[in-house]
């Protein structure tokens, strides 16, 4: 049996190698292995031949009739068993890699790596007996029966008498499980022919189940996470969930660090897979259990686990639940500090995520504090090209303060980095322009305002190749809100469309939609078009609530603002029921004497008094 090299410093490193970066868990990073070794062309022989045989024996069984035939492939199929036999007795050992996707981290999304080394030891032996199947194990995808037999099977044909289907026999030589995980890691790599992937992937999952003997087995953990990963690749985000519960349920923490940290890893990539479906909750269920985790294991100061800290944070953030999240960034930042100079990039991080959560929470002295602290750390370790973000996160807080020249100043100063480093057609310059056309929003300089917008807007229409289509729908957001305090509402509505049509081919973006949606509905409303606002709001009622996100404010007062569109659609009842559950969340989250609240009472009160209904 294949042992793994499963320890702490090897499985950790790669499970928690985390870092900053754009938000598309999707986007996954894999390894290559190099030239195939001898042993390797061995047992692809072996595997290719031996399947062969199968649908050779199916074929004989599904057409008994043609006896001479059935006679020849027999034949055939012995020689060359006997030949391989004769090639794996010269053989010596080769090793394969298995990794799991890396986690993403905001701005809205993130990814870990997973990757234990294996060793392949082939004494030349006739493939073992099929050995009895872990009946907990046994849920290893019912869909993936297709990947695991032959494709005559497929076909329906069955195996007469209860005779043992021979290429689940074949799988159970324990050198086939690394070897098939090694080729479908190796397709996946040079981008060619994903379906074959995971068919070869599923087929590597099986031989290990079988080869498990009912103990647990770490290498059918990370073949479970590549799996995962390849059906997350191809877009089945819910057939890589069963998969993933499956490799969190098979480690033990009684049985070591290694176990707890592959059980860690589940976890995280778990979430990873819940929120590019937008189940936000599920998502942080998921990352505080793989965070309570990685504590029992490292310690509660463990630098590592304040960047899980941070990257849980993040996904508070992202669901609106900045108490929670301000906590987590808290914790991190002390964490990192604790640890000194060695975590210096981590604590520029930190602060830059609690910039972020000061800001959106009002609290712009402190959000300019941090962000400031975090731009002179980042200077002093060498990431110039770094700090024109966080430039424009301070000028965004001096915006917020009035300090208007100073925010000029930030701006440009990020402006020129931009250009320098990205070209004059970036996104990230546009995101610059849309910056500044605000300000002179603000100040009353509206030709001024105006032409930034159109100059950011002749980026967004026309983007340099290789920019992911969810920053340029984040940029026409952005400029439609610009457009919208200036009462343009048919262009702002315009470009929120454009924007809506980018993010519906994006996963992972049902918040984002829901929130697009919201204010498409505003604006109708605004316009006298009730029938669709009442229509967008209630797109993005829905999508709140699959998300998770029921119990938010910014979902409380969607409830508020559908129920003014039943008003005007004369639909009352159902009026009282938004502003009731609107009042019941808002109480929960902003308190009754928050404006917010005072307003759902004010609807509430001339809606019952609408219906008929003069007590509460």
């Amino acid at each position: 049996m294949n042992q793994a090299d499963t320890s702490i410093e090897q499985l950790y490193e790669n499970v928690c190698d985390m870092q900053s970066s754009d938000q598309s868990p999707s986007r996954q990073s894999f390894g290559s292995y190099g030239e195939e070794s001898r042993i390797d062309s061995e047992l692809c022989h072996l595997v290719g031949g031996e399947m062969r045989e199968v649908e050779i024996m199916q074929e004989d069984i599904d057409k008994p009739e043609d006896d001479s035939n059935s006679n020849s492939s027999s034949k055939k199929g012995g020689s060359s068993s006997g030949k391989k036999s004769g090639l794996l007795e010269k053989s010596q050992s080769a090793s394969a890699k298995s990794i799991s996707p890396d986690h993403v981290k905001k701005s809205s999304q993130s990814q870990t790596v997973s990757e234990v080394s294996t060793k392949l030891s082939l004494k030349g032996k006739s493939p073992p007996e099929k050995p009895p199947i872990n009946k907990r194990n046994n849920k290893i995808l019912k869909k993936s029966n297709t990947g695991i037999v032959s494709m005559k099977k497929e076909k329906g044909s069955k195996l007469q008498n209860g005779t043992e289907d021979a290429s689940e026999s074949w799988l159970g030589n324990p050198d086939l499980g690394p070897f098939l995980l090694k080729q479908a890691r190796d397709l996946v790599s040079a981008g060619d022919n994903p379906q074959k992937a995971l068919e070869l992937a599923l087929r590597a999952a099986k031989s290990y189940e079988l080869c498990a003997n009912e103990k647990p087995n770490l290498e059918l953990v990370v073949c479970l996470h590549v799996t995962a990963t390849i059906y997350c690749s191809l877009g089945q985000y819910n057939e890589a969930i069963p998969l993933l519960e499956q490799s969190i349920e098979i480690p033990l923490i009684e049985e070591g660090q290694e176990h707890a940290l592959a059980k860690f890893a589940g976890h995280m990539q778990l979430g990873d897979t819940y929120a590019m479906l937008g189940e936000l909750e599920n998502s942080i269920t998921c990352y505080t259990t793989g965070l309570e985790v990685q504590k029992q294991v490292l310690g509660e100061t463990d630098p590592r686990v304040g960047e899980i800290c941070r990257y849980l944070a993040e996904a508070h953030v992202r669901a609106l639940q900045f108490d929670e999240a301000q906590r987590l960034c808290q914790m991190a930042l002390d964490i990192h500090r604790e640890n000194g100079s060695s975590a210096v990039l981590e604590e520029a991080a930190d602060r830059r995520l609690m910039g972020l959560i000061c800001e959106t929470r009002g609290d712009h002295e402190a959000a300019l504090e941090h962000l400031v602290l975090a731009s002179m750390s980042m200077v002093a370790n060498g990431q110039e090209a770094e700090v024109a973000s966080v430039d424009c996160s301070i000028g965004d807080a001096y915006l917020s303060l009035s300090r208007y020249d100073e925010a000029v100043f930030a701006y440009q100063k990020a402006l020129t980095a931009f250009k320098t480093t990205k070209g004059e057609n970036h996104p990230a310059i546009g995101s610059v322009f849309v910056r500044l056309a605000d300000l002179y929003n603000r100040t009353g300089k509206l030709r001024e305002s105006k032409s930034y917008c159109e100059n950011a807007l002749r980026i967004y229409e026309k983007p340099t190749l290789g920019i992911p289509p969810e920053e340029i729908a984040s940029g026409l957001t952005d400029v439609s809100a610009i457009y919208e305090s200036m009462n343009d509402l048919d262009q702002a509505i315009k470009l929120l469309q454009k924007a809506l049509k980018i993010y519906n081919d994006c996963p992972g973006q049902q918040s984002t939609i829901a929130g697009i949606e919201a204010q498409i509905g505003v604006m109708y409303y605004m316009l006298g078009n009730y029938s669709e606002s009442y229509n967008s709001f209630e797109g993005a009622i829905s999508k709140l609530r699959a998300c998770g996100q029921r119990k938010s404010a910014f979902f409380g007062v969607a409830l508020n603002q559908m129920g003014l569109a039943c008003v005007q659609c004369y639909a009352i009842h159902e009026a009282v029921q938004l502003f009731e559950e609107a009042k019941s969340i808002l109480e929960q989250e902003c308190g009754p004497y928050h404006l917010d609240t005072l307003g759902v009472y004010s609807n509430l009160a001339g809606t019952y008094d609408a219906s008929g209904r003069y007590q509460y």
